[in-house]
Formats: C-alpha cells, structure tokens, sequence
C-alpha cells in the first residue's frame, strides 16, 4: 500500500480525514438515484468514496495529476467514477449538466480559490440544484452576513441576489491533514428560480456592486461617480450619502435594474 500523497501548499490543500465531519457532509447532501453529482477538489477521496458508494455515480474534478491514479484505484468496486482532470475554474458547468441537468456540486473548496470558484459558479447557477461546499469559516460568515456588519460585502451581495445562503456547521481544524490554522465550515447554496432573481442586467450589477465595495468608507455617492448617477440612487430609494454595507440585497438589485436618466 503507498503511503498517502502529501498536502501541497501550493494548491491550498488540507485533506479532511476525520470520519464524523465525512457523514455529516453525506448526510447534508443526502444524494438521490437521479442526482447528477459533482465533486470539486476530490483530494484523498475522504467525501468521493463515501458518495460513490451510496449513489453508485459520480463526477470529480481534481487539478493534481498525482491524484488522478489514487482515485481511479479507489473506485475500483464502489461505482461509476468520472474524473476530469482541469482546473475547475476552466470547467464549464452548463456544459457538464446537458447530459443531466441540474448538477449538485460538493467539494472541499482549495482556501487560495475559494472566492473564484463561487464566482465561477455562481455563472452557472441556471443549471446548478444546489451546491454543498467547505470553506474558511469566515468565507462562510462573509457569504452569510446582513446588512450593517463588518463583513457584509460583495461576497455577501453577489451570493444573496443569486442563492440562498445557508450555513451548516463548523468544522475543527484537527479534522484535517495538514491542519489548517483556521475553522472551516460547511455551507448550503440553493440558487434561487430564475424568474426570483429579477437582475435584468447581470453585468451591470456586478460592476455596482463591485464599485461599491471597492472603497468601504466612501459615501455611495462617491463610491459609485463612475458607475452611476445621484439620481439613479435617489430614484431606487437610496440615500447618496449611504455607505455600500448599509444597502440590502434587494437595494442593491433595484439600483441595477433603475435606468440611468439622460
């Protein structure tokens, strides 16, 4: 038997191992016959083996070529597993779910990449059932956070307009090989019925909310000068002297959708 691949840094990779924390994420997923699962960043297989063995079916994708070898060997016996060996921010999900839409995606998320990889989901939310990911728990306390925190931010809008954002438990660093020096948490993501979302223009709300953001202690007024209009914010009900982590989810939506006036 070869001893286990060790973690690389590089990839910020922590393998977890604990078995408690694997069911509870099993049980959180809870996947059915008809399911089309997706496993991002399979690692060891701590979560893929478990998954494979209850649903009989499932795609992974893992960046680590010396990964790719142990996995194939591990389903040997337990199931259908598909790897794709990409990295998963070059994987286009809509792509992966014409054979069998929707997709539920799970994975240990990479800490170093964590935040791209919700954005790039977050581009195919259309054919996304739902989304079961581990992270930094403060990733997650962001993800979650309401108007007028400390950590309400971009994260928090872009993840709310589209998802709804529900946190599950914590998870101890011990659970992990190497140990990460934080907590990390598991998080559920149910990305809301298109015809709930009401962003008519996708892009344009990235960019307010992005402005927004970008500088924390400016007034909207001057946060937003390029982007949009006092007038646009007075017309969405918005105060221009506001700041970006006063504004709601639906404010913030409101404001995309008002047209700029000539």
């Amino acid at each position: 038997m070869h001893p286990p691949i060790q973690a690389k840094k590089s990839l910020g990779q922590h393998f977890l191992h604990e078995r408690t924390y694997i069911d509870r994420i099993v049980l959180a997923v809870d996947p059915h016959p008809e399911d089309h699962l997706v496993e991002i960043g399979p690692g060891h297989g701590a979560i893929t083996r478990p998954l494979l063995a209850r649903h009989g079916r499932l795609t992974v994708i893992e960046f680590d070529r010396d990964l790719i070898a142990p996995l194939t060997n591990m389903a040997h016996g337990l199931g259908d597993l598909s790897i794709i060996h990409r990295n998963v921010l070059e994987v286009n999900f809509s792509e992966l779910a014409k054979a069998a839409s929707p997709i539920r995606l799970v994975g240990n998320l990479p800490y170093n990449i964590s935040s791209p990889i919700l954005f790039h989901a977050l581009n195919h939310a259309a054919v996304i059932a739902d989304m079961h990911f581990m992270l930094q728990k403060e990733v997650v306390d962001r993800m979650a956070a309401s108007p007028g925190s400390k950590i309400y931010g971009r994260l928090s809008v872009m993840l709310q307009a589209y998802c709804q954002v529900i946190p599950l438990f914590i998870v101890p660093p011990g659970a992990f090989r190497p140990p990460p020096k934080v907590d990390s948490a598991v998080v559920r993501l149910i990305p809301h019925p298109r015809d709930q979302i009401r962003i008519e223009h996708p892009q344009y709300f990235a960019d307010v909310v992005r402005a927004a953001f970008s500088q924390r202690r400016k007034t909207l007024r001057n946060a937003l000068s390029g982007v949009c209009s006092e007038r646009q914010l007075q017309d969405a009900g918005i105060r221009p002297e506001a700041r970006a982590e006063q504004i709601a989810v639906a404010d913030f939506i409101r404001l995309a959708n008002t047209p700029a006036m000539p």
